[in-house]
């Protein structure tokens, strides 16, 4: 089997400096942290630099020695400017100094930045996101911004003062989602994923009068939507939809579906929640709710992972002025504190400075090419095709893979590149194939031309690999 060390990479720093000799002896996170995956892989991290992460193996006749290996998953898909990044750090170390830790009912100096950057004027966002339609809030993680997203639309069709469904609103009982989706684990969001693996056994949404009825269609299918909204769009209080559906196997839309279900919801008044806590910053541009005619309208939209610039776990809700909470419905600690802000303002601005995600645009139309060509053609025994949208790809696995998933994946990060695996968030209906686990490509978009070649070709390696040791 190819090892790392035979194969090339980036250089890569010293990041010996805080392991002592008795590292590969301890670990003792192995018992003491909560496996939430059924089984951990048998590596250990011993630090990171850019894309290039220090492993070593934890067990067998090569326990001990380390790996040299090339991140393509993006930290979990919420480090775009890789590991150590410079600007991050200064942020930091600035913002832990001077910025303070108000909470957001004392209006602060950093977030009043971060917030211009962004909204006012010609800023980043507000293009999609004017400031006198728009306003924003901030919490933990992409899970808790997608309940803050539900929350704002369960509240729009609330009497806050009387405490009871307001009047025309109450009977919008129905949240539409979609078959594969994937928002977040916590206890709100459930039921919104149609996979029955990760629902059962665990409390339901109240029924009416104050609950709702989750129903999910097809992804990407124009007929589906149409109809379900001739049907029931006098019900429907919110649609949820991630613009490319990630735990489903990095499923892009056709073109136009997008725009279409922003105007059923418009011509039906049901409201537009968008999930990018994934696609943020990885479709070429900041957000994926956007097509060759320009930004697709949304009431809310919930952006994360990358946001926190793989130093943070934050997520920003961005809905429209009239979308609210009953008054101290809704505080959070993590409401955009002034750290937070720092850290987010800074990647941002270093971001457009360098014209990163115009770059993206093209690094992934090369990787997108590479892996058509080095993987799914050349190993047409492992993969059926690959299918992404800028930087993001998924590498839809056969199934003589997907039953020897974890073998297959110890072998890449014994190859040198690490990779992540969506299972599929549920079975899909409307005559649409079965997808199985797709390998998730989606490297920082702080990449250059030669890490993508070197992630591709230590990909190909691995498929080597295992096609021999699984012959």
């Amino acid at each position: 089997m190819a090892s790392a060390e035979d194969l090339p990479r980036s250089e890569l720093p010293d990041m010996t400096h805080g392991h002592d000799s008795e590292t590969t002896e301890s670990w003792f996170d192995r018992t003491m942290h909560m496996d939430q995956y059924g089984t951990r892989l048998p590596f250990g991290s011993l630090g990171a630099k850019g894309l290039t992460h220090r492993f070593v193996e934890l067990s067998g006749a090569d326990r001990g020695r380390e790996l040299n290996v090339l991140d393509a998953s993006g930290g979990y898909a919420s480090a775009c400017l890789g590991a150590g990044s410079p600007v991050v750090g200064a942020a930091l170390s600035r913002a832990v100094e001077e910025a303070g830790y108000v909470t957001d009912e004392i209006h602060s100096w950093e977030r009043s930045k971060l917030l211009e950057l962004l909204f006012r004027g010609d800023g980043l966002w507000a293009e999609q996101f004017p400031a006198d339609e728009y306003h924003v809030a901030g919490r933990n993680s992409g899970s808790e911004g997608m309940e803050m997203a539900l929350r704002l639309a369960l509240e729009s069709r609330f009497d806050h003062r009387r405490l009871r469904p307001a009047e025309g609103r109450g009977h919008r009982d129905i949240v539409l989602a979609f078959e594969g989706a994937w928002h977040g684990w916590t206890g709100g969001l459930l039921p919104l994923l149609n996979k029955r693996h990760y629902r059962i056994g665990l409390p339901s949404v109240a029924p009416e009068p104050y609950g709702f009825t989750v129903r999910h269609i097809p992804f990407g299918q124009f007929d589906a939507a149409r109809e379900f909204f001739a049907r029931h769009g006098d019900r429907v209080l919110a649609v949820v939809i991630e613009p490319v559906q990630g735990d489903a196997g990095i499923i892009v839309p056709p073109a136009g579906y997008l725009r279409e279900v922003a105007r059923l919801c418009t011509d039906s008044g049901a409201l537009l929640v968008a999930d990018e806590v994934l696609t943020f910053a990885k479709t070429g541009q900041f957000f994926g709710m956007a097509d060759e005619n320009g930004p697709i309208p949304t009431d809310v939209s919930v952006v994360g992972k990358s946001l926190g610039m793989g130093a943070l776990s934050t997520s920003m809700v961005i809905a429209r002025r009239n979308l609210t909470v009953r008054a101290t419905g809704a505080i959070s600690t993590s409401d955009l504190r002034p750290l937070t802000c720092a850290v987010i303002r800074a990647g941002l601005e270093h971001i457009q400075a360098e014209g990163m995600l115009e770059k993206s645009r093209g690094l992934g139309e090369h990787v997108a090419k590479r892996l058509d060509e080095e993987l799914v053609t050349a190993f047409p025994e492992l993969y059926t095709e690959s299918r992404g949208s800028g930087v993001m790809h998924g590498v839809e696995l056969t199934q003589r893979v997907a039953d020897r998933l974890g073998e297959f994946r110890e072998t890449m990060i014994r190859s040198g590149v690490f990779v992540e695996f969506m299972g599929g968030a549920g079975r899909r209906s409307g005559g649409l194939r079965y997808v199985f686990p797709t390998m998730r490509v989606a490297p920082p978009i702080v990449s250059t031309l030669a890490d993508a070649d070197a992630i591709v070709e230590r990909l190909a390696a691995g498929s080597r690999s295992f096609l021999e040791v699984s012959a």
